[in-house]
C-alpha cells in the first residue's frame, strides 16, 4: 500500500468515477484502474461498486476510506509544513438541509479563512442525501432537524449509515411568509388559517417519504401545494404566489433580505436542529470552527426573539 494508491481512492470517491477521476489526477484510466485493483487485492477488500454510472464505495470501501483521507491529509500537512513552507490548504464540507443560518455559518468560516489556502463546499440537498454525503465523507458534517413524528425513523436510518446525531438547539415552529401576505402581521397564526395558502415544500428525491420531509405537519392536507427543489425559489415563491411553508422561524435578512417574516405557529411543536457525523472519526479543528460559528449565530437569532420587527 502506497501513499499514491490512497490519494487515487480517495480521489475516485470525491468524483465518483473512474474516469473522472482519471482525468483530474492527468493519469491513463487503466493505469488508475490497475493501481485500485491491486490496494484491493492487497488490502483483501472491495473498495468501490462499479458499475456503467460510476462507482460508490462498498461498506468495507467507506471504512477504508475513512482512514485513508486521514492518512492523506496528515501527509497533506507534512508537506505544506516542511516541504514548500507554505500554509496548508484547509479543507471542509458540510450538507444540510435548506436552512439560511447553516450558509450564515458557512460564509463567517470562508471570511475567517479569507487569507489562507482552503477549498470549502457547502451541499444543500435532501434529507437522505445529507445523510450519504456524511456516510460517504463527501462532507464531515450534516445538519437536520428531528421532531416527535420523524424521531424514530430519522434516528434509525442516521444509525444505520453508521453515524451519530449530536443535538445543537430547539426552535419553535414558524411559518415563513412574504412581508405583504396578510398572516405576516399576526402575533401567531393555526394550520386553519393557512388553508387559503399554496403550501410549498422541498422535493425529496427517490426518498419522498414523510419522515424524510423537511417541514413540520407535512402529513396535513392541503389543497395547493407546491414542491422545489432550493430554497432560492422557495423564498421566491413566498412572495410571487403568497404562498407559505414551515420552518424553525430563523431567517437571514443578509441572505433573503426583508421581504419575509417568520410568525409562531400556534400548538406548534419544536424542530431539534442537529448535526450528523461520523462518530469514529474526531471532528477536524474546522469542523469544530464551524459549529462555534453556527452556535453563535443561532443563540443570537433566537435572543432577538426571532428578529420580528
Amino acid at each position: 500500500m502506497t501513499l499514491q494508491q490512497l490519494r487515487y481512492v480517495v480521489e475516485v470517491a470525491t468524483a465518483g468515477s473512474i474516469t473522472a477521476a482519471s482525468q483530474r489526477l492527468f493519469i491513463a484510466q487503466p493505469s488508475l484502474s490497475k493501481a485500485i485493483s491491486e490496494l484491493e487485492s492487497e488490502m483483501g477488500i472491495t473498495i468501490f461498486e462499479r458499475s456503467s454510472k460510476g462507482v460508490v464505495p462498498t461498506e468495507d470501501g467507506t471504512r477504508f476510506l475513512s482512514y485513508a483521507r486521514q492518512v492523506v491529509e496528515q501527509a497533506d500537512l507534512l508537506e505544506a509544513q516542511y516541504k514548500h513552507g507554505m500554509p496548508p490548504r484547509r479543507v471542509f464540507g458540510v450538507s444540510s438541509q435548506h436552512y439560511a443560518f447553516v450558509v450564515n455559518a458557512f460564509a463567517e468560516l470562508v471570511r475567517e479563512h479569507g487569507e489562507s489556502r482552503y477549498e470549502f463546499s457547502l451541499r444543500e440537498g435532501t434529507t437522505f442525501g445529507t445523510i450519504e454525503d456524511v456516510r460517504l465523507q463527501r462532507s464531515e458534517l450534516g445538519v437536520l432537524y428531528r421532531n416527535d413524528f420523524n424521531r424514530e425513523v430519522l434516528t434509525s436510518a442516521i444509525r444505520d449509515a453508521e453515524l451519530r446525531f449530536e443535538p445543537l438547539f430547539e426552535a419553535r415552529e414558524h411559518v415563513f411568509v412574504s412581508r405583504t401576505n396578510p398572516l405576516a402581521a399576526r402575533d401567531s397564526v393555526t394550520l386553519a388559517d393557512l388553508a387559503p395558502y399554496p403550501r410549498l415544500s422541498y422535493d425529496q428525491g427517490s426518498r419522498n417519504s414523510f419522515y424524510f420531509a423537511e417541514e413540520p405537519h407535512i402529513t396535513e392536507q392541503v389543497d395547493k401545494a407546491v414542491v422545489v427543489t432550493d430554497r432560492a425559489t422557495l423564498f421566491n415563491l413566498l412572495i410571487g404566489l403568497d404562498g407559505y411553508t414551515i420552518s424553525s422561524g430563523i431567517l437571514s435578512v443578509d441572505l433573503n433580505g426583508e421581504n419575509i417574516v417568520a410568525v409562531p405557529l400556534e400548538d406548534g411543536g419544536t424542530m431539534e436542529l442537529g448535526y450528523i457525523h461520523q462518530p469514529r472519526r474526531p471532528l477536524s479543528p474546522m469542523a469544530e470552527r464551524y459549529l462555534e460559528h453556527l452556535s453563535a449565530y443561532v443563540a443570537k437569532y433566537i435572543a432577538s426573539g426571532y428578529g420580528r420587527q
